[in-house]
């Protein structure tokens, strides 16, 4: 067992969340991630965010598809990857959920034993 939980387990933790709530596309969910985490001095790195998107998308928890960014296809050219759940995908999002759970109140015993015993 790993002392803290692994950096990847905690990013696919807040990517499941992100599709969860329709902010589905990787560079979108990287700026956010980027901001969220920003008063906690960590920037989760693009090169993770995408190799825990692509094991999410081979756990057949969520699939790819591609669609314009913009409104009008006659102007806006770029194309965005959206990632959505599988058919089972959403329950086996609740599943991996669940016990990443157990792993986070381990890590929060953890550091709360050590922030008691040695700042008390």
């Amino acid at each position: 067992m790993a002392f803290l939980i692994a950096q990847r387990a905690y990013i696919k933790l807040f990517l499941i969340t992100k599709v969860e709530q329709q902010r589905g596309y990787g560079y979108q969910m990287l700026d956010q991630l980027k901001e969220e985490f920003k008063p906690f001095g960590y920037v989760p790195p693009q090169s993770e965010v995408y190799r825990a998107l692509h094991e999410l998308v081979q756990e057949g928890i969520l699939y790819r598809t591609k669609q314009l960014k913009g409104v009008d296809p006659s102007v806006d050219f770029q194309e965005i990857v959206l990632y959505q759940f599988t058919d089972d995908g959403y329950e086996k999002a609740k599943l991996y959920k669940k016990q990443v759970k157990a792993d986070l109140d381990r890590c929060i015993g953890l550091l709360q034993k050590a922030a008691t015993d040695n700042y008390a």
